[in-house]
C-alpha cells in the first residue's frame, strides 16, 4: 500500500465520521423543533457565495477521493512530514467536532438564524471560543488538504473560510439581538475563533 493510498484512506475515514457526527446532531436539532429556519437572514449574496464555496470544497474533495489523477494537475510536492502533520490535524479535529456538536445540542442550525428556544451555550468549547465549529472545521479541512497534498483542495478551503469570517458579525448581531447584554458580556470573556490569551479587566 502506497503512502498516497494511506492518506486517502485516512481522509475517507475523517470525512465519513465528521459527516456522520454533523448529520446526527443536525437531524436531532430539527426533530426537537418544528420551527422553520430562514436561510436568507445572512443576505442573499453571502448565502449564494457560501453555498458555491461549500460546493466547490466538496466537489474537489470527492473528485480527489474517487480518482486523484483527475486533480493531479494541482498536486503539491509537500514533505511527507507535513502530510502526516495534516493527518494529525484532521484526526485531532474529529473529537473536537463531536465535543462542539454535543455541547451545542438542539441549538444547531446551518445559518445565522436563531431558533425561538435557542439557549446561550457557554460550556464545552464555548467556554473559551464563540465559534468553535469554524475553528475545528478549519483544522479538519486544512489537515485534509495537507494530507492530499493538493493545491485545489487547499485553495477551495481558503476561499470558504474568509466567507465564514465575513458572516460571523452577522451571526453575532443576531445573538446580541436575542440575548442582549448576556451575549455582550460573553463576547468580552471569549475569543471569536481562538481562546483569549488575557481576560479583560472590569
Amino acid at each position: 500500500m502506497t503512502q498516497d493510498t494511506v492518506f486517502r484512506l485516512i481522509i475517507f475515514v475523517v470525512v465519513v465520521v465528521s459527516l456522520a457526527i454533523s448529520i446526527h446532531y443536525r437531524r436531532k436539532a430539527n426533530r426537537a423543533s418544528s420551527e422553520r429556519i430562514s436561510r436568507r437572514e445572512e443576505g442573499v449574496p453571502l448565502l449564494v457565495l457560501l453555498r458555491l464555496a461549500g460546493l466547490s470544497v466538496w466537489l474537489s474533495l470527492l473528485t480527489y477521493l474517487i480518482n486523484p489523477a483527475w486533480v493531479a494537475w494541482a498536486a503539491l510536492a509537500l514533505p511527507l512530514e507535513l502530510r502526516w502533520l495534516g493527518a494529525g490535524f484532521s484526526l485531532t479535529a474529529l473529537p473536537l467536532v463531536f465535543w462542539m456538536f454535543h455541547s451545542l445540542g438542539h441549538n444547531v442550525t446551518d445559518t445565522v438564524a436563531i431558533r425561538q428556544r435557542h439557549t446561550l451555550v457557554m460550556h464545552g468549547p464555548y467556554r473559551w471560543i464563540r465559534h468553535p465549529l469554524y475553528s475545528f472545521g478549519s483544522l479538519l479541512f486544512v489537515g485534509i488538504g495537507l494530507m492530499a497534498a493538493n493545491g485545489l483542495l487547499l485553495a477551495t478551503m481558503g476561499i470558504a473560510f474568509p466567507l465564514l469570517v465575513i458572516r460571523t458579525p452577522i451571526e453575532e448581531a443576531k445573538l446580541i439581538e436575542h440575548f442582549g447584554n448576556e451575549y455582550r458580556a460573553y463576547m468580552q470573556q471569549t475569543g471569536r475563533f481562538l481562546p483569549r490569551l488575557t481576560r479583560p479587566t472590569s
